[in-house]
């Protein structure tokens, strides 16, 4: 049910009840794991696995870290952090399983969120060096960063992916921090180059494109997550909504803010009545079509960043506050796991990789990631940490329009 006017987003106390519920769970899985990091469930199981530090996803967790000190100040957070930002320095000198684009997921919720929650010198120095490996992703002539693989790869050396928009503010920030121009052109390049190929007319997106790596010659799109080539995966809408706002808010570029706009509106349109999108807009839908919790909390806080980046009078703000409010209340309401103290996932019913029947219906670390920041932005005024605070940054407003 979408709270009623003049209320807010989530109400105060449901708001704290989540975030106390999402803390605990952070905290046992802290204590529980040691130095482990969750990875996906192979299925439809309702636990992690958990392993090294070695895939694209376990800057989350850290950030899950970050975010509960963030919220209590408890210095078991802090230290539980600093040590895995630790882990990711070592990863990056040993260059462990970095062939790919994931560079920005991996050391923006920890190195880069350390450096913005405790001035850490050693945290913005491995940010940056995490920049200056995914900087060298870029491939010329084809006028890219190269997604998966290492370079002339095959299958992957003309590839671009949407969830590349959620790594460039990596190195947007560097380009900032460090006066080299080089790192956002090349940003912006890619941004640019999204937009053109990745979103379509209908404001729906494909997953991935292919250009010739010889020229850059366009060639098709495609998808390996979504249900076809043709349809539209819901997490990749998700990452687009986020990914184009965080472009604009650092480039000020108007048609990156406008193709932002276009693609919360095509999600906002075709979510269900229960404010939980599937794993693909177009996919059939039964009992046993996989939900993917994780690609509403994503949109939700590429919603909320939207708010807080337009104008008072524009008339999408009523739309995204609504499909805020009615995401929120589902996911904190409905798909979490609140009540369920053993849990190590914070929202249940996500999906990985339905088309490849892996990760089918449980915890994504994603996603509860994406769903603490929403939660922190809604109760907190807290941005989480893909650009630095005071960078601009205006609060979506709680307040719902009278």
């Amino acid at each position: 049910m979408i709270a009623a006017q003049g209320e807010r987003l989530l109400g105060e106390e449901p708001c704290a009840a989540a975030l106390e519920d999402a803390v605990a769970k952070v905290k046992a899985n802290l204590k529980r794991r040691g130095d482990a990091f969750p990875h996906i469930g192979l299925g439809r199981e309702k636990e992690y696995r958990w392993e090294a530090n070695d895939d694209w996803i376990e800057g989350f967790y850290t950030g899950l870290a970050w975010l509960s000190y963030e919220y209590t100040g408890d210095p078991f957070f802090r230290e539980r952090a600093e040590a895995q930002v630790n882990s990711f320095a070592a990863r990056l000198a040993a260059k462990r399983e970095l062939d790919h684009h994931d560079i920005g997921f991996l050391y923006g919720p920890s190195a880069f969120a350390g450096w913005i929650v405790t001035g850490s010198d050693s945290g913005k120095e491995l940010a940056l060096r995490a920049a200056d490996h995914l900087l060298g992703r870029w491939r010329e002539p084809a006028g890219l960063i190269q997604a998966w693989g290492p370079k002339d790869d095959p299958d992957n050396g003309g590839r671009i992916i949407i969830d590349c928009l959620m790594n460039l503010p990596l190195l947007y920030w560097a380009s900032r921090t460090t006066g080299d121009a080089r790192y956002g052109q090349v940003a912006k390049a890619q941004a640019e180059l999204s937009r053109r190929f990745l979103v379509r007319g209908d404001d729906s997106s494909y997953h991935t494109f292919y250009f010739d790596p010889a020229n850059g010659a366009a060639i098709r799109g495609g998808t390996h997550q979504g249900m076809s080539d043709g349809s539209t995966w819901t997490r990749g809408q998700a990452w687009g909504i986020y990914g184009f706002a965080l472009s604009y808010r650092y480039t000020g570029d108007p048609a990156f803010l406008e193709t932002s706009k276009r693609m919360a509106r095509y999600f906002i349109d075709r979510i269900p009545e229960d404010g939980v999108v599937y794993w693909d807009f177009d996919a059939e839908r039964g009992e046993e079509t996989s939900r993917d919790s994780s690609a509403s909390a994503i949109a939700a806080c590429g919603m909320l960043e939207l708010l807080s980046l337009l104008e008072p009078g524009d008339g999408q703000r009523e739309a995204l506050r609504d499909a805020v409010a009615r995401t929120m209340e589902a996911l904190s309401g409905v798909y979490s796991t609140a009540g369920q103290p053993e849990a190590e996932g914070l929202i249940d019913h996500g999906s990985y990789h339905v088309r490849g029947n892996l990760g089918l219906d449980g915890y994504m670390i994603w996603g509860d990631y994406y769903y603490m920041e929403a939660l922190m932005r809604i109760g907190r005024n807290v941005p989480g940490y893909w650009y630095e605070r005071g960078d601009g940054y205006e609060p979506a407003s709680l307040q719902r329009r009278s």
